[in-house]
């Protein structure tokens, strides 16, 4: 489907004289192309029309009685604490109100430009807390973090164990992510760091990013940063985070256990 924009350069070059051929490649699409948005006399946006049929097969469908009774299962919990004031009946009339809250108090969508990733070009990293997930070791609180690294383009990713945003876990994960997926991307995008280096001192400040900008030219990549505030520019490795930390906890549920023998059981795990 083209857009208006281009469908409207169509138009104008057919007024002033262009012939269809030249007009169509100053427009940015096929002779063919140009020919049917002539006939029909229409934008691209006048031509969509509404439709309530399903474009696709329910992908949830061969799973959605494991999805309904982790519903039921939690209002159930929900009974249990308050049977004065809910009943196991109530599950339609929770899912209704579920379904209206996030219509009304659901997060705002932003206007975002779409990036264009292309292959070998990029990778993205940034560090995850992972303690709101209650992993324990042998019985001890396991506080921890991730290092985390993402191929913008095919979504191949890394993951490390850390405990700091520091430079030698920073390093520590590169080196790793790079030996796993095999390859150098041209650059290497983060979000400045911040929180890496929010604490130090000048000087030290200044050396930690020397002995980064050294270590992307060890791997020859080109160092590039988002801008300050902008965290949807290191999108790809912040919505890995969300879907990595979602998929840990759904496997630690269905594990029925947070609690490891070790920290090597819980590496393997991850």
């Amino acid at each position: 489907m083209k857009k208006d924009t281009e469908v409207k350069l169509l138009m104008q070059e057919r007024r002033k004289g262009t012939p269809q051929r030249l007009a169509a490649a100053r427009a940015g699409m096929s002779e063919r192309t140009a020919r049917k948005y002539e006939q029909v006399s229409e934008l691209p946006s006048q031509l969509k029309r509404p439709h309530t049929w399903a474009t696709r097969a329910n992908p949830f469908e061969q799973d959605w009685p494991w999805v309904v009774a982790q519903l039921e299962r939690d209002l159930a919990l929900l009974c249990e604490q308050h049977p004065d004031r809910y009943r196991p009946t109530q599950i339609r009339t929770l899912q209704r109100h579920i379904a209206k809250w996030r219509a009304v108090h659901g997060p705002e969508q932003e206007v975002i430009f779409e990036q264009r990733h292309q292959p070998a070009e990029r990778a993205q990293s940034d560090f995850t807390h992972m303690e709101d997930l209650g992993v324990t070791i042998a019985g001890e609180p396991f506080p921890h973090m991730v290092y985390h690294f993402v191929l913008t383009y095919s979504n191949v990713e890394a993951a490390s164990i850390c405990f700091s945003e520091t430079f030698e876990a920073l390093a520590e994960g590169i080196e790793k992510a790079l030996w796993q997926i095999g390859g150098v991307p041209e650059q290497h995008r983060t979000d400045h760091l911040s929180a890496a280096v929010r604490h130090l001192r000048k000087e030290e400040r200044e050396d930690w990013t020397l002995r980064y900008q050294a270590l992307m030219q060890h791997y020859g990549m080109q160092p590039t940063w988002n801008n300050q505030g902008v965290a949807h520019e290191n999108g790809d490795v912040e919505q890995s985070h969300h879907r990595f930390k979602q998929a840990v906890d759904q496997a630690l549920r269905v594990r029925w256990c947070r609690d490891f023998a070790s920290r090597s059981a819980y590496e393997q795990f991850l």
